[in-house]
C-alpha cells in the first residue's frame, strides 16, 4: 500500500500551547514541525524546507516581521509561503505584515476551520498547476518548470504570491483586472481576503521588477484595477 506523504508545516511561535493546539488540529492533513523562535527555525530550515510556514508576529529576539524579511532575502527560503499569525487586528498591522513578505495574515484567536482553509488556499495557489508553462511578455520570461522569472537573462527574485500574481497577469497581457478579479484568480474565491491585500502585493511585485527596469509593466488603471502591458 502506497503512503501519501503529507505536506510539512513549520509552526514558529514562542508559546508552546499555541504550537501544540495548531499541531493537533492539523495532524490529520499535515506533518507539523515546531520551533519556538527564529534561531530554532533556522536550524530546521537548514535540514529541510517545509511546504508552508505559520509564523507568529510577536516573538522574543527576532520578531516575525523581521524574520519573514530574512526568509524572503534567502534564495532557498524565498518561495516558501508564509502565513503570519498575530493578535494585532488593526488594518495597518495587516498591511505591515503583508508588506514585510508574508503571503497571508490571520488574527488570533482564529478557528481551526479558518486556519485550514487559509493553508489549503495558499498551498493550492503556490503549487505548480501549469508545470510546463513558459510565458513571455516584453523582456520578461516566466518558466514554471524551474519556477524562475528572468529579464534578458537576469533572474528576478519573487515571493510565492508575487510569482503567482505575475503569472496570472502574463497569461492575459493588456487585460485589465479589478481587485476582486485578482483576488478570485490568484487567491481563490473561497477564502476571504481584504481587497487592499492586492495593492500590497502589486507594490511588492513592482519593487521586485525595479532592478530590471520592468516595474512600469504593471499599470494602474484608475477606477478599474491593474494590468500588465508593454504599451
Amino acid at each position: 500500500m502506497t503512503t501519501i506523504k503529507k505536506p510539512v508545516i513549520l509552526i514558529i511561535d514562542d508559546e508552546y500551547a499555541i504550537r501544540e493546539m495548531i499541531s493537533i488540529s492539523l495532524e490529520d492533513e499535515y506533518q507539523c514541525i515546531e520551533a519556538s523562535d527564529a534561531h530554532k527555525a533556522e536550524a530546521i530550515l537548514n535540514q529541510q524546507l517545509p511546504s508552508l510556514i505559520l509564523l507568529d508576529w510577536m516573538m522574543p529576539g527576532i520578531s516575525g516581521i523581521q524574520y519573514v524579511k530574512t526568509l524572503r532575502r534567502n534564495e532557498h527560503t524565498r518561495s516558501i509561503p508564509v502565513i503570519m499569525l498575530t493578535a494585532k487586528t488593526e488594518e495597518d498591522n495587516m498591511l505591515e505584515g503583508l508588506d514585510s513578505g508574508a503571503d497571508d495574515y490571520l488574527s488570533k484567536p482564529f478557528s481551526t476551520q479558518e486556519l485550514k482553509a487559509r493553508i489549503r488556499a495558499l498551498l493550492r495557489r503556490t503549487s505548480n498547476a501549469h508545470s510546463s508553462e513558459i510565458l513571455n511578455v516584453a523582456n520578461l520570461t516566466l518558466d514554471n518548470m524551474s519556477h524562475r522569472v528572468s529579464s534578458n537573462g537576469q533572474t528576478i527574485a519573487l515571493g510565492p504570491t508575487e510569482y503567482n500574481l505575475l503569472a496570472f497577469f502574463m497569461r492575459s497581457p493588456d487585460r485589465v483586472y479589478s481587485r476582486e478579479q485578482l483576488l478570485n484568480g490568484v487567491w481563490g474565491d473561497n477564502v476571504y481576503v481584504e481587497e487592499r491585500t492586492v495593492d500590497v502585493h502589486i507594490r511588492r511585485l513592482r519593487k521586485a521588477l525595479e532592478p530590471t527596469h520592468n516595474q512600469d509593466l504593471i499599470q494602474t488603471v484608475r477606477g478599474s484595477g491593474y494590468r500588465l502591458s508593454a504599451q
